[in-house]
C-alpha cells in the first residue's frame, strides 16, 4: 500500500504502529461479535492518546511557519491540551492554553489533578474561561494579542481538529488497513468516540481516499446527531480534498448520540459500567469523557441488536485515562457495588 501521506510534512511524536489487539474476554461477556481494539491510547507522548497523531502534522506546520509558541484551547480536563503542551516542550516551543469550565459542578480538585497537573508540569501558561464561549475565537484573539507583543504564536484549534490535524487519522486509517491485511481480518465496522470531529473525519477521509468501504460509527460525546454529522462531514470533505479528487458521500458519516447523557464530560451510568467492564475483562483503562462513552455505545448497540453478533468489530481507543483521576468520585464506589 502506497503511503498517501508521503508528501506532507510531519514531526515524529508518535509510537507507531499502535497495537491492534483482540478482546476475547469482552467478546465472550457480550456473546459476540468478535471484538478488537486499536490502541491509540498508547501513542507515547505524555501518556499517549489520539491527539499525538494530529500533532505530528500540526507541529510540523507550526515549525514551518517559524512559530516560537503554540496557542490552543479545550475543556479543563483536555487531553488535547496535555498532549499539545508536551509536544511543545519536546520541540522547544512555549504553550498557551485556554481552558473552558465546560463541565458543571466540579470542585477545585478538578482543576488541579489529571490533565491539568500535567499541563503545569509542561510549563503551560493557562487561562480559565467560563462555559459557553466560542473558544476557538477566544484563542485566536489571544494569538493576535501575542503577535502584537512580538511573539510568533501558532494557533491550533480545539482537539487539533482542522484538515491538517485530521491527517493524523488518515495515517491511522492507512495503518489499520495494513494491520488487518497482515492478519487476514475483514472487520464489518469501526467504532470510535466523536467529539471535536478530527479523529472521525480523518478516519472517514482516509478510508475514502484508500477506497475502503468499512463503515465507521461515531458515538457522540457532546453534540446531537444531526449537528455532529455536519461537523464531521465538513471536516472530512476538507481533509479528503488534500488526498483525492473523489467526492465524499454524505452517508459515510454515521453518528449515534444516545450515549451523551446530560452533556459533555458529565458521567453516565452506561459509561461507568462500560469502563468497569473493559477494565475487568481486558485490563484496559478508558476515560470518562470520550472512550468510556464510546465503549458504552458499542456495548449498547451490541446488546440492543443494532450491531449483530457475527463478524469482527474494531473499537478505536483514543486515550485519556489520565482524566480518571479528576473523576475519582465516580469510580471509587465500584468495589462496593459487587
Amino acid at each position: 500500500m502506497d503511503d498517501i501521506l508521503a508528501s506532507f510534512k510531519r514531526v515524529q511524536l508518535c509510537h507507531q504502529p499502535t497495537a491492534l489487539e483482540e478482546m476475547p474476554r469482552l467478546t465472550k461477556a457480550l456473546g459476540g461479535p468478535r471484538l478488537w481494539i486499536k490502541r491509540d491510547d498508547c501513542t507515547g507522548l505524555a501518556t499517549g492518546g489520539n491527539k499525538t497523531r494530529k500533532l505530528e502534522f500540526l507541529m510540523a506546520d507550526a515549525l514551518e511557519a517559524g512559530a516560537d509558541m503554540v496557542v490552543t484551547q479545550g475543556a479543563v480536563q483536555s487531553n488535547h491540551v496535555r498532549q499539545t503542551a508536551a509536544a511543545a516542550c519536546k520541540l522547544g516551543l512555549d504553550c498557551y492554553a485556554l481552558l473552558e469550565r465546560r463541565v458543571p459542578n466540579k470542585g477545585q480538585d478538578y482543576e488541579q489533578t489529571g490533565n491539568v497537573l500535567f499541563d503545569h508540569m509542561f510549563n503551560t501558561q493557562i487561562e480559565f474561561f467560563p462555559p459557553g464561549l466560542d473558544m476557538n475565537a477566544e484563542a485566536q484573539a489571544v494569538t493576535e494579542r501575542l503577535k502584537q507583543e512580538g511573539r510568533k504564536p501558532y494557533f491550533i484549534p480545539g482537539g487539533g481538529s482542522n484538515a491538517i490535524g485530521a491527517l493524523g487519522y488518515v495515517s491511522t486509517a492507512q495503518e489499520l488497513l495494513q494491520q488487518c491485511k497482515a492478519i487476514d481480518l475483514s472487520p464489518k465496522l469501526i467504532v470510535l468516540s466523536t467529539g471535536s470531529a478530527g479523529t472521525h473525519a480523518g478516519m472517514v477521509a482516509g478510508f475514502h481516499a484508500l477506497g475502503c468501504e468499512i463503515p465507521i460509527l461515531g458515538i457522540s460525546v457532546r453534540q446531537p446527531e444531526a449537528v455532529q454529522i455536519e461537523n464531521v462531514y465538513n471536516l472530512a470533505v476538507k481533509t479528503a480534498a488534500l488526498l483525492t479528487d473523489k467526492e465524499l458521500p454524505h452517508d459515510k458519516i454515521i453518528v449515534d448520540d444516545g450515549y451523551v447523557g446530560e452533556g459533555y464530560g458529565i458521567p453516565t451510568e452506561t459509561m461507568r459500567m462500560a469502563t468497569k467492564m473493559l477494565a475487568r475483562n481486558e485490563g484496559i483503562l478508558l476515560d470518562p469523557v470520550y472512550s468510556g462513552k464510546g465503549m458504552a455505545g458499542l456495548i449498547g448497540q451490541i446488546e440492543s441488536g443494532q450491531i449483530e453478533k457475527g463478524g469482527d468489530v474494531i473499537f478505536l481507543h483514543t486515550g485519556g485515562a489520565v482524566s480518571l483521576f479528576a473523576y475519582e468520585d465516580q469510580f471509587s464506589s465500584l468495589h462496593a457495588a459487587e
